[in-house]
């Protein structure tokens, strides 16, 4: 049984102990005492919260071979994640630890809560999630945690109920480098326009605001539409509705210059809405090589920035089994892959533990990646 179990079952022995005197006693409750009990149950219920985020709580008295780590992504059918389960399954080949991923069958956050709650239920040790909502799953991370479970975000920089969220690289570095790439492709001059799977999603708001922002400090002859509205659309991390509002924006702003998608499907759908319409349009994003390679040899998609799916699955289920088997993680720490081999860590919301693990695919090098 995890350390964690143990103090709360002390606890909930105290606190049974002090109801039985509580009741045997006569004493009158005067208002000071109700002001004083009060003080005492935030100050504990404040304890017990730190205790939560303690790691060396949830190092495992069993052996590694019985325990299991849950990967929970946003889509299970989607390819990023498809990738991502090779480095889940590679991690459990690995190290002989009984690991699992499940997901959606679509990015639908009310179905990701269930899936979540389900493995709960099953008793996992470790859960790690890519949210769709983080806020959605709040109140199901924290009955995880409260039970002893490990838990581990990625893409989820304000994620308050986990233990770390683990990200390839700074938001603000990447959102930049997206910037970048279009501004070159566009000739830093003319309008362009952002998508995003969901406003809810953390890190795809985060990469279309640094986007804006590095567009705003560096190309002051670029505009995005809308009168800088962010984003331009929502793709709800489908390509056909990518593709359906994507050919809104082309055809209401007939000035439009380039376009953007942080979602690994917002970008076939925009290619396939310029080409469709046969426009002049640059498209810069994220996404996967093979999806994106007839667009990139076609010369509507130039640049596709991302991380390894593959790399940030084995992050995870790492992070998880050295806080199972009661090492250290933070500043500095080496989690075995590429990229991140010396972890930055930021405190915010949450812990973050940063690698350095972006990629940048063009033309002349999308041949070396097969995924």
């Amino acid at each position: 049984m995890k350390n964690l179990k143990k103090f709360v079952a002390i606890m909930a022995a105290a606190a049974m102990t002090l109801s039985m005197v509580a009741c045997s006693s006569e004493k009158t409750t005067t208002s000071s005492d109700t002001k004083k009990e009060t003080k005492e149950t935030t100050t504990e219920d404040k304890g017990s919260s730190t205790d939560l985020f303690d790691i060396a709580n949830y190092k495992s008295d069993k052996d590694k071979s019985e325990w299991t780590i849950a990967v929970v992504t946003k889509d299970n059918t989607a390819n990023w994640f498809k990738r991502m389960e090779i480095g889940v399954n590679e991690f459990g080949e690995e190290t002989g630890i009984n690991v699992i991923q499940k997901g959606p069958a679509n990015a639908d956050a009310a179905s990701q809560v269930q899936v979540i709650d389900d493995l709960i239920n099953q008793g996992v040790d470790a859960l790690c999630v890519v949210p769709i909502d983080p806020g959605a799953i709040e109140a199901s991370l924290k009955n995880a945690m409260e039970q002893g479970i490990v838990v581990i975000t990625h893409e989820a920089s304000n994620q308050k109920n986990t233990l770390f969220d683990t990200e390839a690289f700074t938001a603000d570095d990447f959102g930049a480098a997206i910037m970048d790439a279009l501004a070159k492709d566009m000739g830093e001059k003319g309008k362009y326009a952002l998508m995003v799977a969901y406003t809810t999603s953390t890190t795809h708001m985060e990469y279309a605001n640094a986007q804006y922002k590095r567009q705003q400090e560096a190309y002051p002859d670029m505009e995005l539409i809308n009168d800088g509205a962010i984003p331009s659309a929502e793709s709800e991390e489908s390509i056909d509705t990518s593709y359906e509002r994507a050919k809104e924006i082309l055809k209401a702003n007939p000035d439009l210059k380039g376009f953007t998608g942080v979602a690994s499907t917002d970008c076939p759908g925009i290619a396939k809405a310029v080409e469709e319409l046969g426009l002049d349009v640059k498209v810069v994003g994220v996404g996967t090589p093979n999806e994106f390679k007839p667009y990139v040899e076609s010369g509507t998609i130039s640049t596709i920035k991302l991380w390894d799916p593959k790399d940030s699955g084995y992050v995870m289920c790492k992070v998880a089994s050295m806080i199972l088997a009661g090492e250290e993680v933070g500043e500095g720490s080496d989690l075995g892959i590429d990229g991140y081999n010396k972890i930055t860590m930021v405190e915010g919301d949450n812990r973050c533990l940063i690698g350095q693990a972006d990629l940048t695919i063009t033309k002349d090098n999308i041949n070396d990646y097969d995924f």
